[in-house]
């Protein structure tokens, strides 16, 4: 299926009239005001390593409209949060680790107020000389930055024999090295929220997050206090592309509340969202791949030194992610992968929409395309040679469900129209090249890793079918996604049904709206909650009205009869909701499917795509311009088209700016840039003026894991297929991101103006 905008309009509205609501709080978070609400601030260290020698906090206190002011002495329970490893200090006692590290916070009557007040907090410190290359920080002479060293993870997989005997067969050979930036999200609402505490002892926190629950568990960590007790509100989010999943404003915003017993709000700055907030994980990847002289993939090793940060966030699945992904859709013979997590006093990397896996693609999918170059062999028919097929283990030889995914979208993007030019064009001081990538991507949390679900469903006194789940709307279109799920299982019209999500006093749990796994979850609980639901609803009716349960439906707006000639309504929802003396609902709990290997982080389910760039460089300036894309991909059936489609489109546009404009530089631990007026993401101006979107919805027969979620795999296999149409046009393989008019320029000074 071919989507653009017009034909996923035209298929959304063919196959649902209306847009689902979601019931409670509609307006974003961080706009939210209280009736004697305070302004907080969170002061942050200006070294990136250095000893807290003494913090004095009288003067700020002293200050007229302050209420609270707030250290390490304060926390009444783990000063220390982390999805995986409470790691990163609430507020450091001891040392500072990068700039933006939070050392005090206060509370008070304006913003103004708040942010003078910090300014006059007190704190001696003792500079130390930070580490900011991971490869420094590696050394055996480093200073230690955590108790336990500067190696946050290692990951490790291997296949087949030695290496090296395995290199010493092989014709052709190309080792080379690639690095990746520190891409920001940029995302247009920056951290915030509000905190309020109750009359009981607890709190309400309106705050975004892809993962309520887990904000709660930590924040009990933290306030020493019973979860039930902790309310979060976590949805709609201005957008998060993983970079609001770890905590960042709540526990100041909760203690200052508890505190002061009035409610808080902080909104970070643009400037200060930059240098607190996560980004994604730069990588120097060095990658040596050899083949037989058929093109068989014999040898495969590679290194992986990833740069997290001053804290653990979520690093150590992100090396996971790309350790598994080192091989993609290829079967190789044998295969070494080391990957290092590394401690630095650099800011803070994490989550970020595709999870390792944009970095590894960058990397394999150059090593391909370069073997072919030297094999004077066609990049296609070497992947061909080795691509994956049906029932082929997964990328670590772990279990995975038997997918045609690879050769599905190679086939595919193969017929693209950008992919036929014969050589590239020629224009007035512009060239042409065109060039295409392919890749596969894991959905879920993978093995060894807690991924339950839940959903539950009930008939509301209103008369509505009532869904909830413990996601969170981050832009992804999840909440027109469980509408047309509903509508169709049901054959129910919009109007029918409340859909609640991002509350946890309203929600079951069902994990975190991350690792493409929401669309899926949300699937998979309607089609378990259908049976049981149906049975509860259809039984009462026919009590109701005195007919047999087989002879009735569920339908629009309520129950219908089945006759001969059709269907007639005879019970609406509300009067079925007013005739039960305890309305109707029912629950489920399952988890992501896993695959049954004990390799951790390794995935069951994947998606896969293809790419095809159009790129155009200015000869004068060195610059690249992407005029067309093209995507194939297989993810199974397209349950919101719109939705799909601006999850692809959307993604390409953010790998765009990691391939082309985007990195977030730091020179001796400080971030070069503190705004956006200087770190440049891809605008209306930069993004193809063409773009193609294929959807792949075929399943091997048995496959009943249902639809995979979009949300990554669109950023992915951008890279190298711009760095392939690059290639084209000029002949130069491109190996560090994003790419500069620099070394272009350079290029093709040397190339096309020798004489």
């Amino acid at each position: 299926m071919i989507l653009n905008q017009r034909s996923a309009g035209d298929r959304w509205k063919k196959r649902r009239d209306g847009i689902g609501k979601v019931t409670g709080e509609l307006k974003y978070l961080t706009d939210m005001t209280f009736p004697n609400m305070l302004y907080g601030t969170v002061l942050r260290s200006e070294h990136p390593f250095a000893k807290i020698v003494a913090i004095d906090t009288e003067e700020a206190e002293k200050l007229a409209g302050v209420e609270a002011v707030l250290t390490y002495k304060d926390v009444p329970g783990l000063n220390g949060f982390g999805i995986v490893m409470p790691d990163q200090p609430v507020f450091c006692e001891n040392v500072v680790r990068y700039v933006g590290d939070a050392v005090a916070a206060v509370a008070a009557s304006t913003k103004e107020i708040a942010e003078h007040a910090a300014s006059l907090i007190k704190i001696e410190y003792a500079p130390m000389t930070p580490i900011t290359n991971p490869e420094e920080a590696l050394l055996e002479n480093a200073v230690k930055l955590h108790e336990n060293g500067n190696i946050l993870h290692k990951a490790h997989y291997k296949k087949g024999e030695e290496i090296d005997k395995a290199f010493a067969e092989c014709a052709y050979i190309v080792e080379d090295t690639y690095y990746t930036p520190r891409q920001m999200h940029a995302y247009m609402e920056t951290e915030g929220g509000v905190a309020l505490p109750d009359e009981n002892g607890g709190i309400s926190l309106y705050a975004p997050t892809q993962h309520g629950f887990k904000d709660q568990m930590q924040l009990a960590r933290i306030l020493n206090m019973e979860a039930e007790k902790i309310r979060v509100v976590s949805s709609p989010i201005g957008g998060s592309f993983g970079g609001k999943d770890e905590l960042n404003i709540q526990p100041y915003v909760s203690l200052l509340a508890i505190k002061t017993g009035k409610p808080v709000k902080i909104h970070q700055s643009r400037r200060t969202s930059i240098k607190a907030g996560i980004k994604r994980h730069p990588m120097k990847i060095m990658m040596k791949t050899g083949v037989d002289k058929k093109g068989k993939i014999l040898a495969h090793q590679v290194k992986i030194i990833a740069d997290t940060g001053s804290y653990a966030t979520l690093g150590p699945a992100v090396l996971d992610f790309a350790v598994e992904h080192s091989a993609g859709p290829y079967i190789m013979e044998h295969v070494e992968v080391d990957g290092y997590s590394v401690f630095t006093n650099n800011g803070i990397s994490g989550e970020f929409r595709g999870f390792g896996g944009n970095q590894i693609t960058f990397a394999l999918e150059l090593q391909i395309e370069k073997l072919a170059e030297k094999m004077k062999l066609s990049s296609t028919d070497l992947r061909w040679k080795n691509l994956r097929s049906t029932r082929d283990p997964g990328p670590v030889d772990q279990l995975i469900v038997p997918t045609t995914g690879a050769s599905d979208v190679l086939s595919k993007i193969l017929m693209s129209p950008l992919l036929q030019q014969k050589k590239h064009q020629t224009q007035e001081w512009k060239i042409i090249g065109t060039g295409y990538s392919i890749t596969m991507h894991g959905g879920g949390l993978g093995f060894g890793r807690s991924d339950p679900s839940g959903a539950r469903m009930s008939l509301n006194n209103q008369g509505k079918i009532e869904i909830s789940f413990g996601f969170e709307e981050c832009g992804q279109g999840l909440i027109p996604s469980i509408e047309m799920i509903m509508t169709e299982t049901f054959d129910c019209s919009p109007e029918d049904i409340d859909i609640v999500i991002g509350d946890t006093a309203k929600v079951p749990h069902s994990g975190s709206s991350t690792a493409s796994r929401a669309t899926n979850m949300v699937w998979q609980g309607i089609r378990r909650l259908k049976g049981p639901w149906t049975e509860k609803v259809l039984e009462h009716a026919g009590a109701l009205t005195k007919l047999p349960k087989e002879q009735l439906k569920i339908g629009s707006g309520g129950i219908w009869t089945k006759q001969k000639d059709g269907t007639e309504f005879i019970l609406s929802f509300k009067e079925l909701a007013d005739s039960f003396d305890v309305l109707p609902a029912v629950s489920t709990e399952y988890h992501f499917p896993t695959t049954p290997n004990a390799i951790d982080g390794g995935h069951f389910l994947y998606t896969f795509a293809g790419v095809a760039a159009e790129v155009e460089i200015d000869l004068l300036t060195g610059r690249v311009s992407v005029t067309k894309l093209d995507h194939v991909i297989s993810a199974g059936s397209v349950v919101n088209p719109m939705g799909y489609l601006g999850q692809i489109e959307g993604g390409a546009s953010m790998g765009l700016g990691f391939t082309l404009l985007e990195d977030a530089a730091m020179e001796n631990g400080r971030y070069m840039t503190e705004n956006l007026d200087t770190y440049l993401i891809p605008t209306i101006a930069d993004i193809p003026k063409e773009t193609n979107v294929t959807a792949i919805e075929t399943l091997v027969e048995g496959d009943d894991y249902g639809p995979r979620g979009v949300g990554e795999i669109g950023t992915v296999a951008v890279a190298p297929a711009i760095a392939a149409a690059i290639h084209q046009a000029t002949g130069h393989w491109v190996n560090k991101l994003p790419i500069s008019p620099e070394e272009i320029l350079d290029i093709v000074s040397n190339r096309f103006f020798q004489d």
